[in-house]
Order: structure tokens, then C-alpha cells, then sequence
């Protein structure tokens, strides 16, 4: 086996981790969520809870599919056109990762300092 052979190994088990991430985290969400529903206590937030873990679960999953993407491009693939895939990957789950953020908190990350001094 080579060197770019097992990396590139590495790099599939790196995603199917991030895979595994985002699939486990979305049936913990929503098994959350209807453990939730069932309790008449905490049914009102039920919504808000299964947002913020679903959220949370792509956020880590997409931050581990960069990384993958990130070793693919150094290691395996070094070539300008496999740069220019990686930087507009990465952009296009920044761009992803930042509006699930902002989705998850209800606020812009520039503006949490005023959301954490009202509460």
C-alpha cells in the first residue's frame, strides 16, 4: 500500500465519520424532540430544542467534511483545480456553517454580547 493509498483511506474514514455524525446527531434530535412532545412541561420548546441539536449535528459534521477536504487537497490532490474545488467547498459550507449559526442562537455572531447581557 502507498503512502497516497492510505491516505486517501483516511481521508473516505474521516468522511463517512462526518457522515456518521450528522446521522446520528439528526436521529438524537429527533428522538430529543419527541421524548419532548410527549411531556406537556417542555412540548412549547420542543420546536426550538430540535432546531439547536439539529443545527449543532451538521455544524460538527460539516466542520469534520472539511477537514477530509482539507487533507485531500494538501496529501492527495495537489493541483490548481483541486484547490479551486476545496476554497469553494469551504466557502460554500462557511457561508452554510455561519447561517446555521446564526439560526441556532436567533442572533449574528456580532451581536450575542447584547442577547447575553438582556438574559
Amino acid at each position: 500500500m502507498t503512502y497516497h493509498g492510505t491516505a486517501a483511506d483516511v481521508v473516505k474514514v474521516i468522511e463517512a465519520v462526518g457522515a456518521a455524525i450528522m446521522v446520528i446527531g439528526g436521529i438524537y434530535a429527533f428522538t430529543v424532540c419527541g421524548l419532548a412532545l410527549r411531556d406537556p412541561q417542555s412540548r412549547a420548546g420542543a420546536y426550538e430544542l430540535l432546531r439547536r441539536n439539529l443545527g449543532r449535528s451538521i455544524l460538527l459534521g460539516l466542520e469534520v467534511l472539511i477537514m477530509a477536504d482539507l487533507i485531500r487537497t494538501i496529501v492527495i490532490d495537489q493541483t490548481l483545480d483541486s484547490v479551486a474545488v476545496l476554497g469553494a467547498i469551504v466557502l460554500i459550507r462557511v457561508v452554510l456553517s455561519f447561517s446555521l449559526d446564526v439560526e441556532i442562537d436567533g442572533t449574528w455572531p456580532w451581536a450575542r454580547w447584547r442577547k447575553d447581557r438582556a438574559s
